[in-house]
């Protein structure tokens, strides 16, 4: 059967031999060219191969030999490692000396030139068809390795031994040897040699990437999946470089000048070896993040120590680093954080002043209150020197604790995927035995203060019975604006991207509000207040931010409630409205009458002669609102709601604001630069 299954891959590699073009360029076919021919010459993996063992044996002989070359050749000059030779711990291993015998005829003697190497790697790659990718580089390094070790061995031994010098001879080991010879082709000698240390290493680094995915799952571990899915390609290339060099000493050693340039070969192998080596620190990262992850899902799972779990967030093991108190600028102990309440503040390096002022009444509190205790949590992927001080131009604005660690935080894929940390200021607090009692307290903060502290389930229940929707959010927003809202006067709150919208809506409103009907029938006062204007027209980019960040805020409170009440309705309205021409919200004090889209809403105060009397027998509000929910049926667009992923975790299934139906979802990307323009553009 063996014979039949070589028999057809022999097959298999003549006729891609056959194909391979006769003015073939190895070095400029593309890596999908290279793995179409290698894949014809491979069957199957036989796994109980130990190419581990193998690979011991061979780099005895090859460091040790490399070692005898660099003597000869350099003298002196060369500084001697004592090395120290490793052995199979499996007993039962045998050499398979047939085989390396078979991929040695290959070796032998061959002309140089890149086809010749070509078709030589795809006939040895024909005879190790039911090796792995790995075996199959091991084995041919093996081949390469018995003939060299044995060339540099009588070379080292001619002298002193008479068997040994008539096999040198055999060898035509005194040919290259000569004082003479050695000093014509030294240059090209140690290049061989570096050649062979480094194509060493790329081999002993598949082992590596095979030990690894006995361990862990590549769906897990994608760089690992990268690795292996090119192993192939880089097992060609190794052997291909193998042939080269074993070509090379048939040309040291024999009387023709036949030329043989090992430098395209060198170049391909060391950029293997250091993408490899990238490859490897980066599978290696992504192993302890998972293992982070895992060990921190454990933690949240079962009750522990606040400390413990801070510990296995934020340092790798055996690195845990103390903190800064920015009160007193002095370092402490992760202890003073044992048996507290953690309000974690995970942020990047781009937060504002007014972010760091937000949590600073907050910080008053705990200071009243040693049960509770504040830390910033700085994320920052990759640390230079600029964001050091970066940092530190922060951190100095910070009365509370500070996290100082230098190197990506152990816990940063868990803080993404299970806080939803995607790069905004995020607040979350957790118990002293590590349940977390509120994902972003952030939002309870920007609409309640500190009146929501310690901004548990507990409260958070207690002040959303008190909302009547828009009130927390105005208040500061203008000094009358609390006056209007005690005197439970109407209030337009309104706005919108298009100017000719807002025009007209303070024209049609402004009459509204000096109609003899409103102020002499009815009797009632309406105020107007364009959110985000200035006196003169242009925006206020400060107001607009924190109204609409305020806006979210009140949403991410709310949207995780099964039931959806009437304030969490006219929120989403709102934020449906968000990025339209026009948008506007009549309320009665701090109680909302409706919500709705610029259109709607100006076409309701067009249309006032139509409803007006209506509200003489029936409140102002009600009709209002009625007339409104006509004009919506009559006209009704497509509801939008988008919502910044940063700011919370939104619900996975919503009810449209102004139908019975679900919204569908989509998956957004807006730079709307609320904050203002930025310096520069």
């Amino acid at each position: 059967m063996a014979s039949i299954l070589l028999s057809g891959v022999s097959k298999v590699v003549s006729t891609v031999q056959k194909h391979t073009e006769p003015d073939l360029n190895l070095f400029s076919m593309t890596d999908q060219k290279i793995l179409d021919l290698i894949y014809a010459t491979h069957v199957h993996a036989d796994e109980s191969f130990d190419e581990d063992s193998l690979f011991l044996i061979v780099e005895n002989v090859l460091k040790r030999a490399t070692q005898i070359v660099d003597k000869v050749v350099q003298g002196s000059q060369v500084h001697v490692e004592n090395l120290e030779d490793r052995f199979p711990s499996n007993a039962n291993f045998t050499v398979p000396l047939c085989t390396l015998k078979s991929i040695g005829s290959e070796l032998s003697c061959k002309a140089p030139g890149e086809k010749v190497a070509h078709e030589a790697t795809l006939a040895i790659l024909g005879k190790l068809s039911n090796y792995s990718w790995e075996a199959k580089a091991v084995l041919t390094l093996a081949a390469f390795a018995l003939e060299f070790g044995d060339f540099w061995l009588l070379a080292q031994h001619q002298q002193t031994d008479q068997l040994a010098k008539s096999l040198a001879i055999l060898r035509k080991v005194p040919v290259l040897i000569k004082p003479a010879e050695l000093q014509k082709r030294r240059q090209a000698i140690l290049e061989l040699n570096n050649l062979i240390k480094t194509t060493m290493q790329v081999i002993g680094l598949f082992d590596e990437f095979e030990k690894l995915s006995n361990t862990y799952d590549p769906k897990d571990v994608t760089g690992l999946a990268v690795a292996l899915d090119h192993l192939p390609v880089d097992v060609y290339w190794c052997i291909v470089t193998i042939v080269a060099c074993s070509t090379k000493i048939c040309t040291l050693i024999s009387e023709e000048e036949k030329p043989q340039d090992l430098a395209p070969y060198s170049q391909k192998v060391h950029y293997i070896l250091n993408k490899i080596k990238i490859q490897l620190i980066f599978c290696r990262k992504q192993i302890d993040e998972a293992e982070s992850y895992r060990r921190l899902w454990k933690l949240f799972k079962t009750p522990t120590e606040i400390m413990e779990i801070f510990k296995a967030l934020i340092f790798t093991k055996g690195t845990v680093h103390p903190l800064i108190d920015g009160s007193t600028n002095k370092t402490v102990q992760i202890e003073v954080l044992r048996r507290k309440n953690l309000l974690l503040y995970i942020t990047g390096l781009d937060i504002t002043e007014e972010d760091i002022t937000v949590l600073k009444p907050i910080y008053e509190v705990t200071r009243k209150d040693d049960k509770f205790k504040i830390v910033w949590i700085p994320v920052v992927e990759q640390w230079t020197e600029e964001l050091k001080k970066k940092f530190e131009s922060i951190r100095v604005k910070m009365p509370w604790y500070v996290v100082q660690y230098f190197s990506p935080i152990a816990g940063l894929k868990f803080i993404k995927q299970e806080w939803n940390y995607k790069g905004k200021p995020t607040l979350v607090v957790l118990n002293p035995q590590g349940k977390i009692e509120n994902y972003n307290a952030l939002h309870l903060i920007r609409v309640w203060g500190v009146k929501a502290f310690p901004f548990n389930k507990t409260v958070e229940e207690e002040i959303s019975k008190e909302l009547t929707w828009i009130g927390p959010l105005v208040h500061d927003i203008h000094p009358s604006i609390p006056a209007w809202v005690k005197e439970e006067k109407y209030i337009f709150f309104y706005g919108g991207k298009d100017n000719d919208w807002i025009q007209q809506f303070t024209k049609r409103a402004t009459q509204l509000i000096n109609d003899p009907f409103i102020k002499d029938t009815l009797k009632i006062k309406i105020e107007l207040f364009c959110v985000g204007k200035t006196a003169k027209g242009g925006e206020d980019h400060g107001i607009l931010g924190k109204f609409w960040t305020g806006i979210e805020s009140l949403f991410f409170t709310k949207a995780h409630k099964q039931a959806v009440d009437p304030v969490t309705q006219e929120i989403q309205k709102l934020l449906s409205y968000k990025n339209e021409n026009g948008w506007a919200v009549l309320t009665k004090g701090s109680t909302v009458v409706v919500t709705g889209h610029g259109f709607t809403i100006l076409r309701v105060l067009e249309e006032f002669d139509r409803w007006k009397d209506f509200a003489k027998d029936r409140s102002f509000e009600v009709i209002f609102k009625e007339y409104h929910s006509k004009v919506i049926q009559s006209v009704r667009h497509c509801c939008r709601l988008e919502l910044p992923t940063v700011a919370g975790k939104a619900p996975d299934v919503m009810q449209c604001p102004e139908c019975p139906r679900t919204m569908e979802t989509f998956v957004s990307y807006k730079c709307c630069h609320i904050d203002g323009p930025t310096a520069g553009h």
